[in-house]
């Protein structure tokens, strides 16, 4: 078969390595980047370290307003699919890259494979969750990581659509965790000792573009580093608004914040699954942190994964003043959470990315009987 998988943000470019070395044993791949996160940190760095082919294209799309980034992709997604005249078009995710190749593909009767789908938020001002949803009921395969996504999709009617496969970011997890160990120095360059510092990462728009919210997650990370450490590595768009709000100095200059930049998935790795805690507004790094069984605090209305929630080890932040975050409440709860209950690890058994070129094979050795 021939596939066209489209990336574009980073946690894409992860859930991909596996994937794609699984498939191109016996299938093209042809990658597009659209160019959605397109500096260093963000893409190259996942493409060197862990073994991701480069793409084949990449549209240098950039950042824009929803709706102006999804047209650019539309408009160059839409003449590269008809150049190569893929079998399937795979995508990843709920970025606005998803949901782009998604429309384009479906508007061009190619059949569409989605990882990761059925996760919900049931919040669609959280437009992570449009993305979703409408790709989900637009792909002829839904990849399921959980049983909950895929009852999810059951309810809303997709359920000849759906594969319980497991979840791509635990075969990533259990597979580099072992090179980590080996060839990440970030302990040493960061100076940090094992369960010493909280793991802080922030970057939905409901956070960082609200004043009064960055305002308090930053007040409360300087009450917080009294008594830890904090390692905050800073998505460029959360540093640009920190910047503007007046908030990036105060947290550069405690010498119990480390600011640090955007890092790669393998130095990641290490630093969660060594934090004492972790705040994030991060779905990938909610997983992840359950993955290692460390505490999380979610600054979030909700969460995609309320798996994590239910096995007690990650905790949804909702205390709010006229719908603003609360610093003293931020604090009150990361000192005092601390895992409940059991430990389930219902997000599969490491084999999520053999299990999805398999289905995506079986689908290309039967398209004649699919109607598409």
């Amino acid at each position: 078969m021939k596939i066209v998988t489209v990336l574009g943000a980073r946690p894409q470019f992860i859930k991909a390595a596996l994937v794609s070395h699984e498939l191109r044993k016996n299938n093209e791949e042809i990658i597009i980047h659209t160019g959605q996160h397109y500096n260093i940190e963000l893409s190259e760095i996942f493409f060197k370290e862990m073994g991701i082919p480069q793409p084949d294209y990449n549209l240098e799309v950039g950042s824009g307003t929803h709706a102006t980034q999804t047209a650019r992709m539309m408009m160059k997604l839409e003449k590269k699919f008809q150049e190569e005249k893929p079998d399937m078009v795979l995508l990843y995710g709920d970025t606005n890259s998803t949901l782009a190749a998604a429309v384009t593909a479906s508007k061009l009767n190619l059949p569409i494979a989605h990882v990761e789908a059925g996760p919900r938020m049931y919040d669609k001002s959280v437009p992570e969750e449009v993305n979703r949803i409408i790709t989900d009921h637009i792909s002829t395969l839904l990849f399921a990581p959980t049983p909950l996504a895929a009852e999810n999709l059951y309810k809303e009617g997709l359920k000849d659509a759906v594969h319980l496969t497991g979840d791509v970011m635990y075969d990533l997890f259990l597979y580099f965790s072992k090179k980590a160990d080996k060839s990440s120095d970030i302990f040493d360059e960061l100076g940090l000792n094992n369960r010493e510092y909280i793991l802080t990462t922030i970057h939905r728009a409901r956070n960082t573009d609200s004043v009064e919210n960055l305002k308090a997650i930053t007040s409360a990370l300087q009450g917080l580093s009294a008594n830890n450490k904090i390692v905050f590595p800073a998505h460029p768009r959360t540093v640009k608004y920190l910047k503007k709000y007046g908030l990036y100095d105060a947290l550069d200059e405690n010498p119990d914040i480390q600011l640090i930049k955007p890092v790669g998935y393998l130095d990641m790795n290490i630093l969660t699954r060594n934090a004492s805690k972790i705040v994030t507004d991060s779905g990938g790094l909610q997983k992840e942190a359950f993955f290692a069984r460390v505490p999380c605090i979610t600054l979030d209305s909700s969460t995609g994964w309320p798996e994590t929630v239910n096995e007690g080890w990650n905790t949804i932040f909702t205390e709010s003043k006229n719908n603003f975050l609360v610093e003293n409440e931020i604090v009150k709860v990361v000192n005092n959470f601390s895992p409940q209950g059991k430990y389930e690890n219902v997000f599969g058994s490491g084999d999520a990315s053999k299990n999805i070129c398999k289905i995506i094979e079986n689908y290309g050795e039967n398209k004649h009987t699919k109607q598409f």
